[in-house]
């Protein structure tokens, strides 16, 4: 894998007891993003696995430069693992995905390409998660995607697929929360930012068993959307005309 100072393409993957797919994501990443030709760095954030999954991470990490690793000191949730992750992410463009390898590193190539008219690009499993979802998983994500875009005010068909690439500028103002991950695009659309989606595949877990069941999808989250229906309401934008005497941000255009 190629090393940077300045990556043009930053991986965040949170992890909770994955030790086994973590080799195969690693070498998957691997061969798709060198054929690019770009820069980057991936960092996975071990969300105090009960498993092996940080040894492992950690011997990765001996052989790979560009793989960072942290692991939280409790359990936190998968907003908290993400968003440690973006904290520490370097790239011009950020991604996000699963650790399970029911995302698949080599859809990169078919997102990167759709950042050239919009800010964030989310995958879509809509046509491809008969591949690797049982019938009652995918009606529970249709139910829930279906709840979400109705009390959003949103259009996103598949709000679970957290598979996206976006600008790093997305997110320098989002406030994160338990359960944010789920509602990144809307959030970054609140902010100004535009929002498309391309199909990805949707395989079924290489290894172990999934954090996420029917009530997570339909029920869990629940609290979460009628914050952000609040914030969707409440919130503002501005930008200023004119400036005299204010110092420049490193981070103006």
């Amino acid at each position: 894998m190629n090393s940077s100072d300045s990556p043009v393409l930053s991986l965040v993957i949170p992890c909770y007891n994955e030790e086994n797919n973590l080799p195969p994501l690693i070498a998957a990443i691997d061969e798709t993003i060198k054929p690019m030709g770009l820069s980057f760095e991936v960092i996975i954030v071990d969300d105090r696995s009960t498993d092996s999954s940080w040894q492992v991470l950690k011997n990765l990490a001996a052989a790979h430069p560009e793989l960072r690793a942290l692991r939280l000191e409790a359990n936190s949730g998968e907003s908290a693992a993400t968003w440690a992750g973006l904290k520490i992410a370097r790239g011009k463009y950020l991604v996000t995905l699963d650790a399970d390898l029911q995302n698949d590193p080599h859809d990169l190539p078919r997102l990167m390409p759709a950042l050239e008219h919009c800010d964030c690009v989310c995958g879509t499993r809509v046509a491809t998660r008969h591949q690797g979802d049982s019938r009652l998983r995918i009606l529970s994500s249709r139910i829930a995607n279906g709840i979400r875009n109705a009390l959003s005010g949103e259009n996103i068909s598949d709000a679970g697929c957290t598979y996206r690439v976006f600008r790093r500028e997305c997110i320098a103002n989002l406030k994160f929360f338990h359960g944010m991950h789920r509602f990144m695009p809307t959030l970054i659309k609140m902010e100004g930012f535009s929002v498309t989606e391309v199909p990805v595949t949707a395989h079924p877990r290489y290894s172990g068993q999934s954090h996420y069941g029917v009530w997570n999808r339909l029920f869990a989250s629940f609290h979460d959307l009628l914050a952000v229906r609040w914030m969707k309401k409440r919130m503002f934008r501005f930008r200023v005309a004119e400036q005299v005497n204010v110092p420049r941000s490193p981070e103006d255009p």
